[in-house]
């Protein structure tokens, strides 16, 4: 971190910072009963996908939900159930400030995140992958599934644009 105390200075620090150092930008609030539940002594851990929070401040006081998505560059989460509708009517997700949420819910599907909270590491259950990806269908991202598809559809229109060129 910077030693600075000017704001001109912090400022340029946050503006110019590389994404590894972003990551630390993006932590939130731990729920007090989560905290003793889970005998942790920080106060704030870095958000990641697949935690719930609850929205403290802003017009969206008091929403929950799961982070769906971290956005470094912007320093900025999607929630599951913040959605807005553009003028098409295609649902899109809204962005909040991760200092604006606290965690009530703590995903711990990754091996690397238990360690780091001295936690015992969940593996994901096939229900969570079946929600994982009907997420991503309502988002619009490309789930796995098809993206094998569409990885098995250019090979083969590859090798039938080789075989005409061949003839």
């Amino acid at each position: 971190m910077i030693q600075s105390s000017k704001p001109r200075k912090q400022r340029l620090f946050r503006y110019t910072a590389s994404l590894h150092e972003r990551q630390k930008f993006v932590h939130a609030h731990i729920d007090k009963q989560l905290r003793e539940k889970l005998k942790l002594k920080k106060r704030a851990i870095q958000l990641s996908k697949g935690d719930s929070v609850k929205v403290m401040a802003g017009s969206n006081k008091g929403v929950t939900g799961k982070v769906t998505m971290i956005n470094l560059r912007s320093g900025r989460i999607f929630i599951d159930t913040m959605k807005r509708k553009n003028a098409k009517g295609k649902e899109l997700g809204v962005s909040i400030s991760s200092n604006n949420v606290y965690i009530t819910d703590i995903n711990l599907s990754d091996k690397v995140r238990a360690a780091k909270l001295n936690l015992k590491y969940q593996p994901e259950t096939k229900e969570q992958k079946t929600e994982n990806a009907q997420a991503k269908q309502i988002e619009g991202l490309p789930t796995e599934k098809t993206m094998q598809q569409k990885t098995a559809q250019q090979i083969g229109d590859a090798a039938t644009a080789k075989n005409a060129t061949v003839k």
